[in-house]
């Protein structure tokens, strides 16, 4: 008798498993799904050489949400430059600035090289010739005494 009736189940089970098996059919859809939101990233003193970047990201099942701060290095070199000139140290100022591959070329172009660990004039101009590699990186002056 026991072997007939775990027969019976056994039978109902094989021919019917999504009947016993089955979830509950029922569909939610006034649920939204979770959204992640990007966090703000204020920077309100405009005296601060930073911008900000946020995004986020949300699928179904995880989401994610960063931000982040970016330095910009032209407007710290400029803000630096202010502040030596603003004591007095001009050549200190304009060697901050001599930095940037854009003001050296400037500078180059204009018959007044950059100053060279304390030379200036003309002596700095000889020092920068004997010293290539010193040079910053974009200089466009320097790339084309190099081709010829």
């Amino acid at each position: 008798m026991k072997t007939l009736r775990l027969l019976v189940v056994a039978v109902f089970v094989a021919l019917f498993p999504s009947t016993l098996l089955a979830a509950d059919k029922t569909v939610v859809t006034d649920k939204a799904p979770p959204t992640a939101s990007a966090p703000s990233v204020v920077i309100n003193n405009s005296d601060v050489c930073k911008s900000a970047a946020s995004a986020a990201i949300q699928t179904q099942i995880l989401g994610f949400a960063s931000g982040v701060t970016v330095t910009d290095e032209n407007c710290e070199r400029i803000k630096l430059a202010r502040s030596l000139y603003g004591m007095g140290m001009k050549v200190a100022a304009v060697s901050m600035l001599c930095q940037d591959a854009r003001a050296f070329d400037a500078m180059w172009r204009a018959g007044t090289p950059c100053p060279y660990n304390g030379q200036i004039g003309d002596d700095a101009k000889q020092a920068w010739l004997d010293n290539p590699d010193d040079v910053p990186l974009d200089s466009v002056i320097f790339k084309k005494k190099d081709l010829n």
